[in-house]
């Protein structure tokens, strides 16, 4: 009887994640450390200076989510609550395990959302001490007051909570999954074993040229927050 062998499985390597994207993630890593860091060492300048490097940060990756890499986009990744929950029960699309998972996305979201808000009521915060934020007589004073309590107490341990889940996080792929996520933020790609070709991002000199560009438009919003007060 003649056997019937398996059909061989092709392995492609697919560029998930666009330089832009990368350099993004690193930097806002190596901020939000640092950020913690200096405001626990009264470091303030740098405080001050690693704020504005953040906020342009988060604008340009809300940019870069419509304009960057296919797996950058919030449309290739953000999901509602249904394909959260089939992928929770094991049922996702092999497409939706390339880039951010379903509950990944949930984690992503979360992490842009906490820390604009983070980096805005540090922007309207006034210790009546050392500090004024650049936007604090610009807004009704109480909500410089809420601001600057959120600041320096919630925000920023929530902040430090998402950081930590978020490193649980990887860990619990590496270790139980035998998923390692890291190497595909550093390189840029991901060995697939796929029956049929999955959209690549455009990784090449025009698209980081365009990162570039709205980085710097980014970096310019910022210096110009930074230059409101008084």
């Amino acid at each position: 009887m003649a056997s019937t062998a398996a059909p061989a499985v092709s392995v492609t390597r697919v560029r998930v994640w666009d330089l832009p994207t990368r350099l993004f993630h690193w930097a806002l890593a190596f901020c939000v450390v640092a950020l913690v860091v200096t405001a626990k060492t009264g470091a303030m300048d740098w405080h001050f200076r690693l704020g504005y490097t953040t906020l342009a940060l988060l604008l340009f990756r809300l940019l870069w989510g419509f304009a960057g890499g296919y797996w950058s986009r919030f449309a290739s990744f953000l999901r509602g609550p249904v394909a959260v929950m089939a992928y929770v029960r094991g049922r996702a699309t092999e497409h939706e395990r390339i880039g951010h998972n379903p509950l990944g996305s949930l984690s992503v979201l979360g992490m842009l959302l906490v820390l604009l808000l983070q980096v805005f009521t540090g922007l309207m915060s006034d210790d009546a001490i050392s500090f004024t934020g650049p936007l604090a007589s610009r807004v009704p004073g109480a909500w410089s007051a809420w601001a600057t309590d959120w600041h320096k107490d919630a925000g920023q341990w929530l902040v430090i909570a998402l950081v930590a889940l978020h490193v649980l996080a990887l860990v619990f792929y590496a270790v139980v999954k035998r998923e390692r996520l890291v190497p595909a933020m550093v390189t840029g790609d991901k060995a697939l074993a796929v029956a049929q070709g999955v959209p690549q991002s455009r990784d090449d000199a025009a698209r980081r040229l365009l990162g570039l560009v709205l980085f710097a438009l980014c970096a310019a919003v910022a210096a110009w927050v930074s230059r409101l007060q008084g």
